[in-house]
């Protein structure tokens, strides 16, 4: 045996609590709540910031694991790899506006409950899992707080219109071509 190499206690199993990491975190000015009820985060507490739009404190995100079914071969029967975060979609965090268009983007994210919950189980450890989860929730985040353009209605063209009565003459022209003709 080498000298350099790390030798794990016999007592060690791949079952121990691992520590969680912090995730990525992008530090834009502090948006304040959609609810002015709720206080704002404190810059001390992690939080996981969707830029412009929310900063919503991992205290409110509940992180839970479990066994997955993705790549591992026999090591997804011994490590709970899958990661699922469950979140109070109307807690006050966002404008009822987001709100709204998140459960019409994303119904399959959202429980009758009003919480979202969102599961990966792409990679083989539960930290990358994790990440990838609060990536998720913040590009759902991210689209449904962006407005949809407003449709101005627009008169249609004369040549449109033109073509369209063409059309109809035509179709109109062949129908009747195909009406019984008498031959006496």
């Amino acid at each position: 045996m080498k000298k350099d190499q790390d030798v794990r206690p016999a007592s060690a199993s791949n079952d121990a609590p691992r520590k969680q990491p912090v995730p990525r975190v992008v530090k834009p000015a502090p948006t304040a709540p959609a609810d002015p009820r709720l206080p704002a985060p404190d810059p001390a507490t992690p939080t996981l910031d969707v830029p412009g739009v929310v900063s919503i404190p991992l205290a409110e995100i509940k992180v839970s694991y479990s066994r997955s079914s993705g790549p591992g071969g026999q090591n997804v029967n011994k490590v709970s790899s899958k990661a699922q975060i469950r979140w109070n979609l109307v807690g006050g965090r966002l404008a009822p506006d987001v709100v709204e268009r998140f459960k019409k983007l994303y119904p399959s994210y959202v429980t009758e409950k009003n919480e979202v919950v969102i599961s990966n189980q792409e990679f083989r450890d539960a930290p990358k899992n994790r990440q990838a989860c609060f990536d998720k929730l913040c590009a759902a985040i991210l689209a449904a707080s962006k407005r949809p353009k407003k449709r101005v209605p627009t008169k249609p063209t004369r040549g449109s219109i033109e073509r369209r009565l063409d059309a109809k003459k035509r179709l109109s022209a062949k129908k009747k071509e195909r009406s019984r003709k008498d031959f006496d």
